[in-house]
């Protein structure tokens, strides 16, 4: 079993840390490059570089929690939900479909509530 994930490019795992401004602020985030070509593959499904994407998060984020801390492991977060939403076909697999298009909630519906905060009454 254990082969599966040992047998993983080491490079994958390597961090890398990228400078960008949030607002014309200068700071820089640090993340496996994994996780940067997915953050990537994100990105230009809706015709965005990485770090437009990255603000567009960090202002979504601030706007429903009010803080983004602990922001590097949000993004992580976020490529493997973007992943687990397309293995579960609630996210298209076609890449020329943006994911601005989507329905969040649609998506959302039905999935386990560790995975999402729901709705609540």
């Amino acid at each position: 079993m254990c082969e599966i994930f040992i047998r993983a490019n080491p490079r994958s795992y390597d961090s890398e840390t990228r400078s960008l401004r949030l607002h014309g602020v200068a700071t820089s985030v640090r993340l496996e490059l994994l996780f940067w070509h997915v953050l990537e593959d994100i990105a230009r499904r809706d015709g965005m570089r990485v770090s437009q994407l990255i603000e567009r998060l960090y202002d979504e984020l601030l706007a429903y929690r009010g803080e983004a801390g602990n922001f590097a492991s949000f993004l992580r977060v976020c490529c493997l939900r973007y992943q687990m939403l397309q293995v579960d076909g609630r996210i298209p697999a076609d890449a020329s479909v943006p994911l601005r298009s989507l329905d969040a909630r649609a998506v959302l519906h039905g999935w386990p509530d560790w995975l999402y905060e729901g709705e609540t009454a």
